[in-house]
């Protein structure tokens, strides 16, 4: 799997997460464990753009790396300041890293309302002020 497979894989799992709410009934406890999912592809993607063709990474990172906790791949994607930055400029992105960081991939055994589906994939996805967007900033 490499960058432009994860970049992928972020832009199909929240369609995924949206087309799930569209369903009728709609799917909320998918679309919310499918758009936190989205931004960790979206993360890891960052990540493996730190690395070129040739460099042989270190063992402890890579196994860090093996994570779903968005907040770990923030610090490991090395986007720690440029995320307070502009979380500091922007309060609605902040709300919204609020909203995000407490996904897990735990998500998936658990229940979510239509509400918490929703309020995650706008999160997610709001073109002007989502965290999926922001990351795609950084690709």
């Amino acid at each position: 799997m490499n960058k432009a497979d994860l970049e992928a894989l972020a832009d199909v799992r929240i369609l995924e997460a949206v087309g799930l709410l569209t369903l009728v009934p709609p799917r909320p406890d998918g679309a919310y464990y499918l758009a936190g999912y989205a931004v960790e592809c979206a993360l890891k993607a960052v990540i493996a753009a730190t690395y070129a063709q040739h460099d042989w990474p270190d063992k402890q990172f890579v196994a860090d790396c093996h994570t779903h906790d968005l907040l770990k791949l923030v610090s490991l994607a090395q986007l720690q300041a440029a995320r307070n930055a502009a979380i500091a400029g922007n309060p609605v992105l902040g709300q919204n890293w609020l909203v995000v960081k407490d996904w897990n991939e735990r998500s998936r055994y658990e229940r979510h309302s239509q509400a918490k589906a929703e309020k995650m994939i706008d999160a997610v996805a709001n073109a002007a002020n989502g965290v999926l967007p922001w990351i795609r900033g950084h690709w």
